[in-house]
């Protein structure tokens, strides 16, 4: 029996988020360059969008690159932006025969001008879709989001909009990038690290985490499968005891 066979469609995450880690280390072991690794990581995400699609996940959101990435060899960070543009452009369509919604978080006016055009193009052509919103998360940092929310909210204390009185979970979370997904309760990382790395750290304050020696271009649905049938054994509590729940 495979993984797919084994879930509870009942008991399904709405959303799940993915650090997509180890297109290097791939590329390397294959003698290449770590651009490669990045090419070949596209099939993966194509793969897993599929899959969500194909059990009904309503949220994926990917970590595609980080604001610590722009710290990498600029023939690499020039490389993963014109790779990003490409790919893009090519799944438009993809993307719409699945009924996917493209959308995306992060300090989005850092990326190059072409970059920020395509999205926009691709969120609007797929903005009608309902099966599955694809969330990538681009130049993205959660102490960046964190600190944009609290400087938002600070103004609209300081302009008299806001009472500090009125500022609760709710009222904060309203002003993350993230504020029309609900919280991904599964987080998938590939390669062996086990780390969040500055990946939404506001959100995941109650997300299983799934860890996984696999490497990212190497990771495919059947991957996802099995983390999700991991997920559905554990008990998740939200701080209480296991009578409670039963």
């Amino acid at each position: 029996m495979g993984f797919k066979e084994q879930i509870d469609i009942n008991r399904l995450p709405e959303h799940i988020a993915i650090i997509m880690d180890g297109n290097g280390r791939w590329a390397k072991n294959q003698g290449k360059f770590r651009v490669f690794g990045h090419e070949s990581g596209v099939l993966s995400v194509k793969d897993i969008v599929e899959g969500c699609v194909d059990i009904g996940i309503k949220y994926l959101t990917v970590y595609a690159f980080s604001t610590e990435n722009w710290n990498r060899p600029i023939e690499e960070v020039n490389a993963l932006m014109e790779l990003l543009i490409s790919t893009i452009n090519e799944q438009a369509d993809t993307l719409n025969k699945n009924n996917v919604r493209l959308n995306a978080i992060g300090d989005l006016k850092s990326l190059p001008q072409k970059c920020i055009d395509d999205l926009a193009s691709v969120m609007e052509k797929t903005g009608k879709n309902t099966k599955c919103t694809l969330t990538l998360a681009l130049s993205y940092s959660a102490k960046w989001e964190i600190l944009e929310a609290a400087k938002k909210l600070a103004q609209q204390v300081k302009d008299a909009e806001l009472s500090i009185e009125d500022i609760d979970e709710e009222k904060f979370a309203s002003h993350l990038t993230t504020t029309n997904i609900p919280d991904p309760e599964l987080m998938i990382r590939t390669s062996g690290e086990h780390r969040v790395s500055n990946f939404l750290l506001w959100q995941m304050a109650y997300t299983e985490l799934y860890f996984t020696e696999t490497l990212w271009p190497d990771f495919r649905r059947e991957d996802l499968f099995e983390a999700i049938v991991d997920y559905q054994k554990r008990e998740r509590r939200f701080g209480k005891i296991s009578e409670q729940l039963n």
